[in-house]
């Protein structure tokens, strides 16, 4: 699910300088990126909370609620830089695709053990998530270079995504939701290094890059973990 919505975030850390910040500003940045990860955080929480009671009608919907979704991540492109506006459509995209995740919870909680199935998928998330960005920090390697690649990778998924949207084959989607979870963490460490370098132009973008690198795992994670959950009923 969120795959298509990575590249809005992409976009300003290949262009960004940030020669012209001093230490004291990259660190006020990082600091300010990571308060709004948090908040976003709690915005998808409320938004996925909401929506399970109204799981079906948001999948009788889906299609235009998704064009809202992506209307609002465009929208904060453009809206970024203007205080309480930015914020506001920050925390709606957030809001929407917590709302757009409900389905999926809906089905899962469905399933024997479906609970345990989400909060298993949501724990392993935060210890991959956790483990990636302390890497990122640590590490001497240099990801700055692998935007391009990991781009074309995105792409390639995202192309499979589609053509098994017709196919349905499960095999295909295992390993699909599985290559997500892999080109997710690597942009965890990707964007966090970003953000420590203050390549991105607002905090706003370091943060939604965050959430949805965040989100992606946990979709997939949980695709998976439902997948195999079930099949032992």
């Amino acid at each position: 699910m969120g795959l298509y919505d990575r590249d809005y975030a992409r976009g300003d850390s290949f262009t960004h300088e940030s020669a012209s910040r001093s230490d004291s500003q990259i660190i006020s940045f990082v600091k300010e990126t990571y308060k709004l990860f948090a908040a976003s955080m709690m915005a998808g929480a409320v938004g996925a909370y909401v929506g399970v009671p109204i799981a079906g009608s948001i999948a009788a919907w889906f299609i235009p609620l998704m064009i809202l979704e992506i209307g609002l991540l465009i929208g904060l492109h453009f809206v970024k830089h203007k205080p309480g506006i930015n914020l506001a459509v920050m925390f709606g995209f957030v809001f929407m695709t917590g709302l757009m995740l409900a389905p999926l919870l809906s089905r899962t909680l469905g399933m024997s053990g479906g609970g345990t199935i989400i909060g298993n998928a949501f724990a392993m998330t935060s210890v991959i998530f956790g483990a990636m960005s302390f890497y990122a920090i640590k590490t001497t390697k240099d990801f700055s270079g692998y935007g391009k690649p990991l781009m074309i990778a995105l792409f390639v998924i995202m192309g499979f995504s589609i053509i098994n949207l017709f196919l349905g084959n499960p095999m295909l989607h295992i390993i699909i939701s599985g290559a997500v979870v892999v080109l997710f963490s690597i942009l965890v460490t990707y964007d966090t290094q970003n953000i420590i370098k203050g390549l991105y132009e607002t905090p706003i973008d370091g943060a939604i890059a965050l959430y949805l690198d965040f989100l992606n795992i946990f979709t997939a994670l949980l695709q998976l973990f439902g997948i195999f959950g079930n099949s032992d009923d």
